[in-house]
């Protein structure tokens, strides 16, 4: 593993944030609480080359690895998974997620 940065990602059950290092370079698409149809999925705890090649990671919130609230305070996750998406392209055509993250909010009445 080279160069790598830290990056936070918010529950979207809870709000809770959990921190990752990765690779700068990859491109997130959206953090959904639905997996991504046909989408292969690493883990948090996957070493750094699994993880650069899937498609995105599922994070279980608080039982993976600490959370924190938005100023930093330690707190419990809500223990649901939600997946992180990176940016895919195949054939050189970018892939969109189902459901569609378009810019600005996306509202989902599924439960």
């Amino acid at each position: 593993m080279t160069d790598t940065v830290t990056v936070r990602y918010t529950c979207p059950h809870c709000d809770a944030v959990v921190s990752l290092e990765r690779a700068p370079d990859l491109a997130d698409r959206s953090v959904t609480t639905v997996r991504q149809p046909g989408w292969e999925y690493a883990t948090r705890t996957d070493p750094f080359e699994v993880r650069e090649a899937a498609g995105g990671i599922a994070f279980r919130c608080g039982e993976d690895g600490p959370v924190t609230d938005r100023d930093g305070n330690a707190i419990e996750g809500c223990g649901r998974l939600y997946y992180l998406n990176f940016v895919r392209f195949e054939h050189g055509v970018e892939l969109e997620p189902e459901p569609p993250t378009y810019g600005g909010p996306r509202f989902d009445f599924r439960t």
